[in-house]
């Protein structure tokens, strides 16, 4: 390439001395004009091969060829742009150099015109001058005011287009104009300005914008104080149709001097083929060096764009040679440092990655082997971990709801109610937390101790919280039974034992003093041991009704078909004396409980008699049992419903009515609703009180009931209705 163009070369400068000969213009001129046309050729087959794989590159999508591409495009446009350029002007100037060498005659003719134009314009100026300084003279001594009026008077007696006074500082004091639609003055340069103020007068032909050529005149204006500086005047003059005239002049001895080229039209065309060579030889010469640098600036490019390649699938040990010691060498050296960096931070995050494994299978070896159910939530009330208790005591694979909300409904029924129950405390973030709750699953009733607390945020922000929990069902009952046993035992022998002798003495007193005593005496004696033995007899009651509560009797299930079952007990209370009509409203689907019938019947027997006992002072009053079998979710079980409507129960006892001595009637011992209750869970159910909103009072027992279930379909029960006798 470098051989080539240092041939082309020489070739062109031969030709360049050929055209000042003659005779060696016609011997050497076709066969140098030839191998240029040759060798050209030759350099634009090397450069056109080198472009057609720089867009094969492109089309392919190599790396670096986009780059390469642009820097040739840009490369071109930068070399061949001031080319033209200059081969524009110098056309013209070779076109003009050549006329000039054929006619001395013009040449001269043009200076003359060009001297005349010259003394021309240098006479209007002076005239102009002294113009300005007249005027100067005429301002001098006047207010701004009066200059206003006066520099428009002058406008109006001179061939001025435009007067302007500027201050010494250069701030337009009044102006006046030809053209009414001009505002603003034109305005001189500042060097002007400068020159004015140091007392040189200016005068020169100058464009005015939007008007031509005009003659620009300034002066100072003469003041008695000229602490302050002296104002300038400025006066614009347009140029005379004179000054034109000669213009026109010179330019048609310029076209008449033209028409003397066409004499040597051989050498002219040679010179500008010369030229035409040397330019497209610099045109070659600077698309091949484009080629060349924009490769070499690409290359770094280039595997910088594979090393990155390389990064983003994962080889980040990656380094890249460096070729150059500027910009790119440095950019090589900074990926170099990036890579290592990056494999630095790949193993560090590799590590502590392992590390989390392995302290998270560790936490979670932990939890798998507590007894104790434990769960954590995020903030948006989402389970994020559990472990395999939790899910063995609420009865559900947890894992199925591992992201979803848990304080929306989900589809299983025990998880619903547990976070019923602990919702409060996630809804409010009451801190630390602790609380006993009863759920009604397929095991039936479940007492659960649970434990909670927010988790902490590295961010000060909140982090969720973590919920610990405890099957404390088994516990609470023996707890129960054994506080109750001994309960028993100290009434049996504290209240008991002494309540039989008293209740024999009494009978003795009465039977041997009775008859023998007077009338008064035997009466007032009748009435007290009456009241000893009532007394006494009711207090064995008590404690037999309490012995009866605490003891835990073995039960003896069976299958009992509940519907008939409630028919059959209150077939008893057809006739019974208490004006309350009851009503059966029972699910046509009937339930088989695996139910023990003495304590089943007693627990009947309980509630109705409770439930007539609280509205029997009414007339018409209704008692409506029913029942409704539930078969959907993962617990199904019956509801049995007591409502009457009677006064209901009183306002603030809801959450204790079923604890023992609690009673809301002037005689009651307070147990039948503790040994309801009792006789509940020990069916594996769960009991309530509620007060409706139209009044009484409504007593809810949800039994769970086994996986066979006789469908078969039972007539609507008869209504019972007791009336009172006589």
């Amino acid at each position: 390439m470098l051989g080539l163009f240092s041939l082309l070369l020489g070739v062109l400068l031969l030709m360049s001395n050929a055209t000042e000969n003659s005779a060696r213009f016609s011997r050497l001129y076709s066969w140098l004009l030839v191998l240029s046309a040759v060798g050209l050729f030759l350099l634009l087959v090397l450069i056109s091969h080198h472009l057609y794989r720089l867009f094969s590159q492109h089309r392919a999508q190599v790396p670096g060829s986009r780059l390469t591409l642009r820097l040739v495009s840009m490369f071109v446009v930068i070399a061949i742009a001031p080319v033209t350029v200059v081969y524009y002007f110098s056309l013209q100037f070779l076109q003009q150099g050549i006329d000039s060498w054929f006619d001395v005659r013009v040449e001269d003719a043009l200076e003359d015109a060009l001297e005349l134009s010259q003394s021309s314009l240098d006479l209007r100026m002076r005239e102009v001058l002294k113009q300005g300084e007249r005027m100067a003279a005429e301002l001098a001594g006047l207010d701004p005011n009066r200059m206003t009026l006066q520099i428009g008077y002058l406008l109006s007696g001179s061939e001025a287009s435009e007067i302007t006074v500027f201050s010494a500082s250069g701030h337009i004091i009044a102006t006046a104009n030809t053209d009414p639609s001009v505002i603003v003055p034109d305005r001189p340069p500042e060097v002007v300005l400068m020159r004015v103020q140091q007392g040189h007068p200016y005068v020169s032909l100058e464009p005015v914008h939007g008007s031509g050529f005009h003659i620009r005149t300034m002066v100072r204006i003469p003041v008695r104080d000229s602490s302050r500086g002296e104002p300038m005047l400025q006066a614009l003059f347009p140029v005379a149709s004179r000054i034109g005239q000669l213009a026109e002049s010179v330019q048609a001895a310029f076209n008449g001097y033209k028409e003397l080229v066409f004499l040597r039209p051989f050498l002219k065309i040679s010179f500008i083929l010369t030229l035409s060579l040397a330019l497209l030889l610099g045109v070659l010469a600077a698309l091949w060096t484009a080629v060349y640098l924009a490769r070499q600036l690409a290359e770094p490019v280039r595997d910088l764009a594979r090393g990155t390649q390389a990064v983003a699938g994962g080889h980040y040990d990656r380094q890249l040679p460096r070729t150059s010691n500027d910009e790119l060498g440095f950019l090589v050296d900074s990926f170099n440092q990036m890579t290592q960096k990056l494999a630095q931070a790949r193993d560090a995050a590799q590590r502590s990655q392992q590390l989390v494994e392995d302290q998270r299978a560790y936490l979670e070896a932990v939890l798998a082997r507590l007894s104790s159910g434990v769960m954590t939530l995020d903030h948006d009330d989402r389970l994020r971990a559990c472990n395999t208790a939790a899910s063995q005591i609420l009865g559900v694979d947890l894992q199925a709801f591992m992201g979803a909300s848990m304080l929306a409904e989900t589809s299983h029924e025990t998880l619903n109610q547990f976070f019923d129950l602990i919702g409060p405390h996630l809804s409010e973030q009451a801190g630390d937390w602790r609380q006993e709750i009863v759920l009604f699953g397929g095991a039936g009733r479940q007492v659960l101790m649970c434990r909670g607390s927010t988790l902490p945020n590295p961010m000060g922000l909140d982090g969720g919280y973590v919920i610990v929990f405890d099957d404390v069902t088994n516990l609470v009952q023996a707890e129960r039974d054994a506080a109750w046993g001994e309960v028993a035992r100290r009434l049996a022998h504290e209240i008991k034992n002494p309540l039989t002798p008293i209740q024999l003495a009494a009978e003795r007193i009465r039977h041997k003093y009775l008859k023998v005593m007077a009338k008064d005496e035997a009466g007032v004696l009748d009435r007290s041991t009456h009241t000893i033995i009532q007394q006494v007899q009711a207090m064995k009651e008590m404690v037999n009704a309490f012995n009866e509560y605490a003891r835990a009797p073995k039960l003896n299930l069976v299958s009992v078909r509940l519907n008939d079952f409630i028919a059959e007990v209150l077939y008893l209370y057809q006739d019974y004396p208490a004006g309350v009509e009851i009503k059966l409203a029972l699910d046509a689907g009937q339930p088989i409980l695996q139910a023990d019938k003495g304590r089943l019947r007693q627990l009947l027997h309980n509630l109705v008699q409770n439930a007539i006992e609280a509205i029997r002072d009414g007339q018409g009053s209704h008692l409506l049992i029913s029942t409704r079998c539930d078969r959907h979710g993962d617990a199904p079980h019956v509801e049995l419903s007591f409502q009457d409507d009677g006064p209901g129960f009183p306002e603030g006892s809801l959450g204790n009515i079923f604890e023992p001595y609690v009673t809301t009637k002037p005689k009651g011992t307070g147990l039948g609703l503790a040994i309801v209750k009792k006789i509940v869970e020990e069916h594996g159910g769960v009991i309530r009180a509620e007060a409706p909103e139209d009044g009484g009072a409504r007593i809810v027992i949800r039994f769970p009931i086994g996986q066979a279930v006789a469908r078969a379909a039972v007539a609507p029960p008869n209504l019972f209705r007791s009336q009172e006798a006589g």
